[in-house]
């Protein structure tokens, strides 16, 4: 506990007037509870004993104000803790958000999407109680203790002690019980992002769900993670609720003693009914916030846990680091000198030796798992080759900043990703809005007529995935997006499997245009995409068997050619 409040206490300075605020609302509310019990003697002793008629009428006054305090104290201290909480919340949602991104894609091809949501959203969530709302009922039930212990101790030190002797005894069954409580809530939270990880699995598959009949067998799935989830959380409600009987007994203990030799004192005189009854009720109010403590304890094992899990995120360290060099105004070559990549013991390219140059499309063929879009991703630097080296000009790709060479890349893959946003925004994401080159690369795109017929044209705003879109229009919107950058290098991937042949025709005459100053690569299962290539790769098992153009490869490329006859049949 000590590491998680020295974690997060730096991010109070920010809150100095808040934290002064809830402080007062804090001192109001434990010491309005001292005093309702000190209040007891008097109301006793002096109305009902005595019967003084002035402190008859003094009294419901002195009650008023007492509940008043302790109301409006409860109210400024729940807003403005509440504020901090919130805030810090915030920051640090925004931060580990923030630090996810910079990771490289090796992190999120290892770690399901679910899982990273549920951390960012559900384990920061079990933090904001634990830096909020429970530092301020950890102080506000600390200082009602104090002024309840101060106050008993004032009736009567003997009887203090008969009273507050027994609660050394609650510490070691505590302690186990919130050991235990911080494992279970590990456990849990680990079982929630497996929910979260079942639902956007099943929502983001839905049309395959839907298309295999397979409802029925996604809801068991999910259900049995449920079912996992529900248990956990009943073993730590039962751990927690432990608390409560425990207190409860040492309590029952403490109050026994009290009785038996209080109430030989109030008999022999020793002490006045009053002040027995004031005593009485201190000690009864003293188990609550007491109680209140250990509970909280046991809260704060949840919020520790959670903390750890973002933490372990927080620890991760991109690998794939920036140069310092910016990309040269002009790329005449990419060239890839004995380059090996290896995806922990699986080898996916190995001795490839290949130059592309200013102005030539390059096309890249084979079979799945050849190793094609293992290279493109070598070019973005979405990974880093294990050995060999690829150079823009004669400058290491590894030298450049990683900023200003993805800003030089457009790539279009098979999978178009689309954002619930305008068409416009679509296409110049990442960049302002120029409407005027919006409309042209859409033309360039063979995509303004489509767009133009909607009713309110680029200002469309598209569902999630471009479900509102036909396949064929999500991939030109794809390419509007790729030509709008502007890139020195353009990567596609496939990216006209989704249209029909007439299309295909005009959006390869586009990529003819538009490469003239630029580096091209494609990549293409259908061998009359790449008819126009400058030079052909013909890649097998992460090798380059070949490389020319096509009539060369028809000529002297075996495995060109089985390519070339098995897409014309």
């Amino acid at each position: 506990m000590k590491d998680f409040f020295k974690q997060y206490i730096p991010y109070y300075k920010n809150y100095k007037l808040q934290f002064f605020y809830s402080l007062v609302g804090i001192i109001l509310v434990a010491a309005s509870t001292s005093g309702t019990a000190y209040a007891i003697q008097p109301l006793l002793d002096d109305i009902f004993i005595n019967k003084d008629e002035n402190m008859l009428y003094m009294m419901p006054f002195i009650i008023i104000a007492l509940y008043t305090a302790k109301g409006f104290g409860r109210y400024i201290q729940s807003y403005y803790i509440s504020f901090i909480g919130q805030d810090i919340t915030r920051i640090v949602r925004d931060k580990l958000f923030s630090h996810v991104l910079t990771l490289d894609m090796d992190f999120f091809q290892k770690r399901h999407g679910g899982e990273l949501v549920s951390r960012i959203v559900n384990d920061i969530n079990r933090i904001q109680g634990a830096v909020s709302n429970s530092v301020a009922e950890f102080l506000r039930e600390t200082l009602t203790i104090v002024g309840l212990i101060g106050l008993v101790i004032y009736h009567s030190p003997e009887l203090a002690f008969y009273g507050l002797v027994v609660l050394p005894l609650a510490i070691y069954p505590l302690s186990k019980l919130a050991k235990r409580m911080k494992k279970l809530s590990f456990k849990s939270q680990e079982s929630n992002s497996d929910i979260t990880s079942s639902l956007s699995e099943s929502f983001n598959n839905i049309e395959i769900i839907k298309a295999n009949s397979t409802e029925k067998i996604e809801a068991t799935k999910f259900s049995v993670h449920n079912m996992i989830f529900f248990k956990y959380n009943m073993k730590a409600i039962k751990t927690n609720e432990l608390t409560s009987p425990l207190m409860e007994i040492i309590g029952a203990i403490a109050f026994a003693t009290v009785i038996i030799v209080g109430g030989e004192k109030v008999i022999s005189g020793e002490m006045t009914t009053g002040t027995f009854s004031s005593f009485i009720a201190a000690l009864f109010m003293l188990y609550t916030p007491i109680k209140k403590i250990s509970t909280l304890y046991n809260k704060m094992q949840d919020a520790i846990a959670a903390n750890e899990r973002i933490n372990d995120i927080m620890s991760k360290e991109a690998t794939i680091l920036t140069g310092n060099l910016q990309l040269p105004e002009n790329i005449n070559k990419i060239s890839f000198n004995n380059v090996e990549l290896k995806y922990e013991d699986f080898t996916a390219l190995k001795d490839i030796n290949l130059e592309a140059n200013k102005g030539e499309i390059v096309a890249l063929v084979g079979d799945s798992g050849g190793g094609k879009s293992s290279l493109i991703n070598l070019i973005v630097r979405f990974y880093d080759t294990t050995k060999g080296d690829i150079l823009l000009n004669d400058e290491s790709i590894k030298d450049i900043d990683i900023k200003s060479l993805r800003e030089s890349i457009s790539i279009v893959t098979q999978r178009v990703y689309i954002f619930n946003d305008t068409i416009a925004a679509n296409i110049a994401y990442g960049y302002e809005v120029d409407e005027i080159r919006v409309i042209e690369v859409l033309k360039q795109a063979h995509a303004y007529d489509f767009v133009m017929a909607m009713k309110k044209g680029i200002h469309t705003v598209l569902d999630e995935f471009g479900t509102n879109l036909s396949g064929g229009q999500r991939q030109r919107i794809a390419i509007a997006r790729a030509l709008y950058k502007n890139p020195k290098i353009l990567i596609l991937d496939e990216a006209t499997s989704a249209l029909d042949n007439k299309s295909e025709s005009i959006i390869s005459e586009v990529i003819q245009e538009v490469s003239q100053d630029k580096i091209t690569f494609i990549i293409a299962h259908r061998l009359s995409t790449i008819k126009n290539a400058s030079k052909i790769a013909v890649f097998k098992s992460g090798k380059i068997l070949s490389i020319g153009t096509e009539q060369e490869l028809l000529s002297s490329c075996f495995e060109y050619q089985r390519l070339y006859n098995s897409a014309n049949i």
